[in-house]
């Protein structure tokens, strides 16, 4: 099979649904970045302990037992196939760190595609925040027309009064 065809079996979605969200941060297990790398999930692990200058806490780090049951109940797995130890996190800083130690053509493109994932991920992040800024504006604006059609109504309720008064 050529790099080409290989490239086309693991899509962005199926990249995308390995990233989680845990201690504010948007992660990696693991399990799922050897299973991209096409490694053992031991022999990526032994490549960063041997690398581990390289891993601060920031970049890498491992769940606590909660963090494992609460990410298992949200994959909705049971089972983590017999896992002895607790699965290590990689944030993205993690992830380009990987792509020093692990050497292959196929680690190089998955680790492109996960970077570009990443920055997508980023910008939608941005942009999001952009278009809530833009409500938020709105939303001034039109408490700002409410409270002056409500003077405007008032004034005219006032002056409707005078006006029966007067009769």
């Amino acid at each position: 099979m050529n790099s080409n065809k290989k490239k086309t079996l693991i899509g962005d979605e199926i990249i995308i649904s390995k990233i989680y969200f845990i201690r504010d941060l948007k992660i990696m297990l693991d399990k799922d970045l050897a299973h991209l790398y096409n490694v053992n999930t031991r022999d990526l692990n032994k490549a960063v302990s041997r690398n581990i200058k390289r891993f601060p806490n920031d970049f890498m780090f491992q769940l606590t037992e909660n963090e494992h049951k609460n990410l298992m109940f949200q994959i909705g797995t049971s089972s983590w196939g017999g896992n002895r130890k607790l699965p290590y996190a990689f944030t993205e800083q993690g992830m380009a760190m990987l792509s020093g130690i692990l050497k292959s053509d196929w680690a190089i493109d998955v680790n492109i595609r996960i970077m570009r994932i990443f920055s997508r991920i980023r910008q939608m992040s941005m942009d999001n925040m952009e278009f809530r800024l833009a409500i938020e504006e709105i939303k001034k604006k039109t408490e700002n027309n409410t409270k002056n059609i409500e003077l405007v109504f008032h004034y005219l309720d006032e002056l409707l009064e005078k006006q029966e008064n007067q009769m």
